[in-house]
């Protein structure tokens, strides 16, 4: 998930980070990890769809996580642009970070906890460009493209690509 690119990027560097927010913090509402998790837990099973956003119906890893914030906080008050699979690497920069960054807590990601987004990148030195949302210590509900949205286990594979983790706003 990310910025609209037509695949060069020099086109997706103009769209800017500004125009990349991932959630935007409206007014908090009662929100703990439990709650997130059982959210995030609802949306197993839905399709994969690339852009989408709705439970049930489709999402891809980024419409995840905006779904779960709509559930958790209300509507989401910023629009994210239309984008290619593509995004990270016809920019390079690491736009769905900085747009968690400017709506959650970054957190060590090797302290994440139940209810923490977690980010991660294909290859050291490529931005990060996948989300999912920790349900355990060892497991996380993601979207991935050609399955449904499921909860599978952190394995070591996953663990050498976790880039960054962000806390929800209002979760201690």
């Amino acid at each position: 998930a990310g910025p609209a690119t037509t695949g060069r990027a020099s086109e997706a560097n103009a769209v800017g980070e500004e125009h990349f927010n991932l959630l935007s913090l409206p007014a908090l509402t009662s929100v703990d990890r439990a709650r997130i998790v059982a959210e995030v837990r609802q949306w197993i099973g839905t399709p994969y769809r690339h852009q989408a956003s709705l439970k049930g119906i489709g999402c891809d890893c980024l419409g995840l996580i905006r779904g779960v914030w709509r559930a958790l906080y209300g509507a989401e008050p910023e629009s994210t642009p239309a984008y290619a699979p593509d995004w990270a690497e016809a920019t390079a920069t690491d736009a769905l970070a900085a747009a968690a960054r400017r709506h959650m807590t970054e957190i060590d990601p090797a302290a994440f906890a139940p209810g923490d987004l977690l980010l991660f990148r294909w290859r050291t030195g490529f931005p990060a460009k996948h989300a999912a949302i920790a349900t355990a210590c060892d497991l996380m509900v993601h979207a991935h493209d050609g399955a449904a949205v499921a909860e599978v286990a952190i394995a070591p594979w996953w663990r050498r690509r976790l880039a960054y983790a962000f806390r929800f706003p209002g979760v201690g």
